[in-house]
């Protein structure tokens, strides 16, 4: 059927277009094999928009499967958004640079330390001594979505940067969520026995102190985070200063992937993008 892609006849070709994609990515390298041999510019053309279309097929279901999954890891999740971009991409050469500055900060670690000293110490490591910030030289580039360009440039956007924070710092044992603070995403250590100590018994929240990935890991108090809210007058206050599930946060960066794709003129990756958004929706009544 993959010898059809070049008939010149295009209701015959969108009949084999048509099987094809009911097929799954197991079928690109013959297709590659095929786009190789082919010296006609069309059914090249055609080859590798089918390719792309299989593609994103795999990236989509994949996206689903986490989000109905009720053991959603963190980094493969990260991982799904890379191949979006990057179909190829190798997860077991992520996942050693992710544990490589794990254990930078982990040789620092001592179970006598307090959750502040140990968020002390992450921070040095990722944002001083790896270089870990904001890119705000090209803030707009779809690039700063994707953990790999991530760990290789150093440079993301506000929620890249605090989805990385967030991996590290679990693999560290630090009880991190995050917080759906607007523009800015934050991230909460939270600790019901410490706050209740720390803010006293009366307090209606378990987080003990909040942290700003995109400035460099800066501490924040639940006083400092009301007091903007208020400000900028944001209601209600527990939807942006209390802990939120993980498939929000990875919600936000395919929010801002599309927007980047929209900034850039990329229409077609932008719809896309709309379409993995769905899948939000689609698996709204899931287990987080």
């Amino acid at each position: 059927m993959i010898d059809l892609l070049d008939d010149p006849d295009n209701l015959v070709f969108e009949t084999v277009e048509q099987e094809l994609l009911k097929e799954d990515d197991a079928i690109i390298p013959e297709l590659e094999e095929k786009w190789e041999a082919s010296f006609d510019e069309t059914s090249q053309e055609r080859i590798e928009n089918l390719i792309q279309d299989l593609q994103f097929k795999k990236t989509r279901n994949m996206l689903y499967n986490w989000l109905s999954s009720n053991k959603a890891d963190l980094l493969e999740g990260f991982l799904i958004i890379d191949r979006f971009q990057y179909p190829d991409v190798n997860g077991d050469v992520v996942f050693q640079k992710i544990e490589k500055i794990k254990n930078t900060v982990w040789l620092e670690l001592n179970d006598s330390l307090t959750l502040l000293e140990k968020t002390t110490i992450l921070n040095h490591f990722l944002f001083n001594v790896h270089g870990f910030s904001i890119n705000h030289s090209n803030l707009k580039s779809p690039q700063n979505c994707y953990l790999n360009q991530l760990l290789d440039t150093k440079k993301g956007n506000p929620v890249s940067l605090s989805l990385l924070y967030t991996i590290l710092a679990r693999k560290l044992g630090l009880p991190v969520f995050f917080i759906d603070f607007p523009k800015n995403p934050l991230v909460a250590v939270v600790d019901s026995d410490l706050a209740r100590k720390v803010h006293g018994n009366k307090s209606k929240s378990d987080v003990l102190f909040y942290i700003n990935p995109s400035n460099k890991g800066s501490i924040a108090s639940r006083k400092e985070v009301n007091y903007h809210l208020k400000k900028y007058k944001f209601t209600p206050e527990n939807k942006f200063s209390e802990p939120q599930p993980d498939r929000l946060l990875f919600q936000r960066l395919l929010e801002l992937l599309r927007d980047s794709f929209r900034a850039v003129g990329f229409v077609e990756k932008e719809a896309r993008t709309e379409q993995l958004l769905q899948l939000f929706d689609v698996t709204v009544g899931t287990k987080e």
